[in-house]
């Protein structure tokens, strides 16, 4: 087994990633949902974001992986984070760096493993995006470009990580978060061919709630709903709360009709969920929905603005 070594900055490395304050954290879903994006689009049991720190590599995000941190000296983001190219073992028992490693011998029993290096804005590589099988595996140079496009959206979060990308309220993202992951993440459809649709949403009534019921009750509308929706969507699916009661969905993957069909399912678990709650109002909600081409929405500003058209309409026509 062949330890990593310590890149040249060392140093400013170590101090930018205690500079963020991540190290240590609890889950997060805007890291999370990269993980699963990564497991799903790569058919792997296991995706970290991994940070490396002094003495061990602790996980940000661990899907399909119990453990969250182990010793720097053994693990392979180590090694990743000496050069700014990914890197790629197809098959662990044919590479003596890592043959006899114990993550190699014993459980996770990593065989294939590729990872992309994170980035901070300084420059100093703090750890990986990566995925790990336990059966070998290639990837082909479009399979690493994918691979790199979440890594550049993992590498937008850690930038972000200090400035607020979460609302307070309903605890999913805030606009700012959804602006990162959904430009990102739509780049990475562009490239790669993949369908998405973009829902805008708007409560209807909600007005009258806070009117009738007080603003505390309508916070409580504002968290149920945002709870429903999370439960509703797809776990890559990226969601937020635009402010007021404005949500926004990114659904990837989906072409315009089930992205509606998607909606119409969500209509009917609200509709249970009223039920249930009888809170003396129901939640309910309009949306446009808008599949997302790059040649005619070049930003997202413009797709989002095309998604709040259609669903004005939508109001508009009860």
């Amino acid at each position: 087994m062949l330890e990593p070594d310590f890149p040249d900055d060392e140093e400013q490395r170590l101090a930018t990633l205690q500079s963020l304050n991540i190290l240590d954290t609890a889950a997060e879903e805007r890291f999370d949902r990269l993980t699963r994006m990564a497991r799903r689009l790569f058919g792997v049991p296991i995706a970290l974001v991994s940070l490396v720190d002094k003495d061990r590599q602790w996980f940000k995000s661990s899907m399909g992986l119990e453990a969250r941190e182990t010793p720097r000296d053994i693990s392979f983001c180590g090694h990743t984070i000496l050069d700014d190219a990914s890197l790629v073992v197809p098959d662990t028992n044919n590479d003596t760096r890592f043959a006899d490693n114990p993550l190699v011998t014993e459980d996770p029993s990593i065989r294939f493993y590729a990872g992309s290096p994170l980035a901070a804005p300084n420059g100093s590589r703090l750890g990986t995006l990566c995925i790990i099988d336990r059966k070998p595996r290639n990837l082909d140079d479009e399979d690493i470009e994918a691979l790199e496009d979440l890594a550049a959206m993992a590498e937008a979060e850690i930038a972000a990580v200090q400035t607020s990308t979460m609302d307070e309220l309903t605890d999913i993202s805030n606009r700012r978060g959804f602006v990162i992951l959904a430009e990102q993440a739509l780049s990475f459809c562009a490239r790669h061919d993949i369908p998405a649709t973009l829902v805008f949403i708007d409560l209807d009534g909600f007005k009258p709630i806070n009117d009738t019921f007080g603003h505390a009750e309508g916070d409580q509308a504002l968290i149920s709903f945002a709870r429903e929706m999370k439960d509703a969507l797809r776990e890559s699916d990226i969601f937020a709360r635009l402010g007021g009661d404005e949500f926004i969905a990114l659904l990837l993957n989906s072409e315009l009709q089930p992205a509606m069909a998607k909606m119409e399912s969500f209509k009917e678990t609200l509709d249970a969920f009223n039920r249930k709650a009888d809170r003396g109002y129901d939640l309910a909600f309009s949306c446009g929905a808008v599949a997302y081409d790059p040649e005619k929405h070049e930003t997202l500003d413009a797709l989002m603005a095309a998604a709040d058209a259609r669903m004005y309409e939508v109001k508009k026509a009860g």
